[in-house]
This record gives structure tokens, C-alpha cells and sequence, in this order.
């Protein structure tokens, strides 16, 4: 049998085992910016998943940059060797390739984290002063960000490609930029976030202008082989915010300077949005900016199943599935995925006795319980660990 969901997707010089994308998840619980134990945990559990990629949750490329202050970044030695610590185990125990996410929070920064009840962050519990393209808080409750000036636009993106020169270095097999959810890149696109006058503000050009400066300068730093691309929000879900027909254009610009992906999220930016969330709610966005461009696109939302996923590959609205919640309550939701769908696959040695064909006590010489051989096997992004991490 076959599946469309896991055949091999090529981006560039890399090229992954299927198309089952773990998407970031931010999970608030770095020091000082610094993946440690938790990290490791975290997105080392998917490197053995079956998944073809795994990418990073928001990493931030300066302190100031940070929605709160237990959140990945990427500005220092430390930091850049927690990344390296992560993208050695993965080539240790796994075959899954390793992406990261690089974001700016804008406004979103000085945060409290979501246990903590989240919303602004007081100065006296380690609060830091806030940027946007334009000094509109998110909310009453927010402080008022100040606007970004000339200089402080080409100091973040120095800082973004600072970033990816660290991700080089630390081996990142993928880069991700975050112009999505309401952060500062999103801020600069929607014209609920950006009302400048200036050549970053007023018409949809003007308001691409920084995203679209950002990805040109961190493409140029990051290796020609290693494939780079965005996570947007396709709209605001709010009358007169950014949106879909807006986003192809941005697709568009994206794809002429060199874009290999485009991951197709929603939202995030107002607490006014109208979301009615159902099972693959966003595909049809995916659907409509894939029709825009030649680049792949990421479907994201809401997919739980596998034959829902295959379904959404095969009538073309997408080329590349992404999970991030399901991946949470299952993280072998690979494994899961190529069951229904009838798929062999490979498992870590380790793991050999959760193949089905093994559950149910048979011997481990009997008949049919032995693994596939290589031609008949799909890779799950899982291989026979070489040496330690």
C-alpha cells in the first residue's frame, strides 16, 4: 500500500522521510533563554516520533524580543549551545530533521507566562519595555509599545540574521521566520497593528516592506542547501485587518525571493477575531494561498486524523500536514497515522515491541513479527541510535 502522507518531501539540499510536521509549541520553560532538560524532553521525544520534521518552538532573537522571559532565544553562546545540545541527539537517535522557528514578539513582549495567568508583565517582576510598528497596545490592559524608528527596524533585522547565523552554527537543519499570531512581523502586516505614515506603514506594500526585508537579509545569511520559510496568518478574522487576498500577495513576494514553504496558520493578532474552529478549519486557506504559489504549503488546524490528513494531501489543498496539540496528547501519532492508513514503518530498536505486529505477545521470532524489509518500510523519522548526544 501506499500513502501520500508518507512518501519523502525534498526541500532544497534536505530532504525528509515523510510529510508529518511536529509545528512549535511554545512551551515557557527555557533559563535565560537557554533549552535545558525540559528541551531536550520536549523536542527529543519527537525526534523518534515518526514525524519528517520537527521545528522548534518561537525562538527569540534578543532579550528584549522575548514574549516572556522563560522563552527560547537565540542571541548568546549558551543559548545557541542549548539548540546544538537538542540537534545532536536528533542526529544521534532519530532521522527526523530539526527546524527552528525564529520571531520577534513586538508588543506581545514582557509577558507573563500562561500559568501565571499571562497578560503584561510589571516591571517589578522583570518587565521590559515594548516595540511595534506603531504605539498601539494589544489591549487597555497592555502598556503602550513604542513605535520603531529607522534605526531600531535595521537593528531587528541584524538581530534576526545575528539568529540564524547562530541556527548555522548549531546545526538547524531548517529555518522557520514567525510572521504569524500577532507578533512583530504580523504587526507590521496588518493594518490593525501599523498605522504608520512612512515608507513601513499605509499600503499593503509599505506594510510587507519589513517582513519581506527580514527574509531577504536572514536567506542570504542562512546556507543555499538549507530550505527557509514563514508561518503566517492567512487573516485576522476582523473586518478591515489583514487577510486572505492580502496574504497571497504576501505569498507571492515571499516565493520571488526565494521561500521554499509557507505554513498557513490564522489569527492571533486581536482579541476582536471571529474564529468558528472545527476539524481543519484553516485548510481552505491553505488551499487558496497554495493555489497562489509553486513554494509548499503547510496545512495546519485541527487535523487529528490520519485519513483526514490524506485526504487534504491528495486533493491537493496542501503539501505537508502540521500538528502541534495532537502531537501533545500522542507524540507517536505517526505511528498511529501509518496504521490507519496501512503503512509499514520503521521503530527504534527500543521500541521494536510497540510494532502491532508485536502487542500481542507473540514471539519475538514468529512469523510476521519481525520488521519489514528496507524496501517495503516508510520512514518514520526513527533510526537505530549511532552514539550518544
Amino acid at each position: 500500500m501506499s500513502a501520500l502522507l508518507f512518501e519523502p518531501m525534498q526541500l532544497r539540499g534536505l530532504e525528509l522521510a515523510n510529510r508529518i510536521v511536529i509545528e512549535p509549541m511554545t512551551q515557557f520553560s527555557c533559563d535565560d533563554g537557554v533549552a535545558g532538560d525540559w528541551h531536550l524532553m520536549h523536542l527529543g521525544q519527537f525526534a523518534v516520533s515518526g514525524a519528517g520534521l520537527v521545528i522548534s518552538e518561537s525562538t527569540y532573537v534578543a532579550a528584549q524580543a522575548r514574549n516572556t522571559p522563560m522563552c527560547l532565544s537565540l542571541y548568546n553562546d549558551a543559548q545557541q549551545e542549548g539548540i546544538a545540545r537538542i540537534k545532536r541527539f536528533y542526529d544521534a537517535h532519530g532521522n527526523a530533521r530539526l527546524g527552528l522557528q525564529l520571531c520577534h514578539a513586538g508588543r506581545r513582549a514582557s509577558a507573563l507566562e500562561p500559568w501565571l495567568g499571562g497578560g503584561a508583565r510589571a516591571v517589578a517582576d522583570g518587565g521590559y519595555p515594548t516595540c511595534a510598528p506603531s504605539p498601539i497596545p494589544i489591549s487597555p490592559d497592555w502598556p503602550t509599545p513604542t513605535e520603531l524608528d529607522a534605526t531600531a527596524i535595521g537593528r531587528i533585522r541584524d538581530e534576526f540574521v545575528a539568529a540564524a547565523v547562530r541556527a548555522e552554527r548549531a546545526g538547524v537543519d531548517l529555518l522557520e521566520v514567525h510572521c504569524a499570531h500577532g507578533y512583530l512581523l504580523h504587526q507590521f502586516l496588518s493594518p490593525l497593528s501599523n498605522v504608520r505614515r512612512d515608507a513601513y506603514g499605509g499600503s499593503l506594500q509599505n506594510r510587507m516592506r519589513f517582513p519581506l526585508e527580514v527574509f531577504e537579509a536572514v536567506r542570504a545569511a542562512w546556507p543555499a542547501d538549507k530550505p527557509m520559510g514563514v508561518r503566517i496568518s492567512a487573516t485576522d478574522w476582523v473586518d478591515g485587518g489583514w487577510d486572505l487576498e492580502q496574504s497571497k500577495v504576501f505569498a507571492r513576494a515571499l516565493q520571488a525571493l526565494g521561500c521554499d514553504f509557507i505554513d498557513v496558520s490564522s489569527g492571533g493578532l486581536s482579541s476582536k477575531q471571529k474564529i468558528v474552529v472545527g476539524p481543519g478549519y484553516q485548510t481552505g486557506l491553505a488551499a487558496a494561498i497554495k493555489a497562489e504559489v509553486d513554494m509548499k504549503v503547510i496545512a495546519v488546524g485541527l487535523i487529528t486524523h490520519a485519513q483526514q490528513a490524506e485526504t487534504i494531501l491528495l486533493a491537493g489543498q496542501a503539501d505537508m500536514i502540521g500538528i502541534a496539540r495532537t502531537a501533545l496528547a500522542h507524540p507517536r501519532w505517526p505511528w498511529q497515522a501509518a496504521v490507519e492508513l496501512g503503512i509499514p514503518m520503521d521503530y527504534p530498536r527500543q521500541y521494536e515491541r510497540a510494532r502491532p505486529s508485536r502487542r500481542a505477545g507473540a514471539g519475538i521470532n514468529a512469523p510476521g513479527n519481525k520488521a519489514p524489509p528496507p524496501e517495503m518500510t516508510v520512514s518514520s523519522g526513527a533510526a537505530a541510535p549511532t552514539k550518544a548526544p
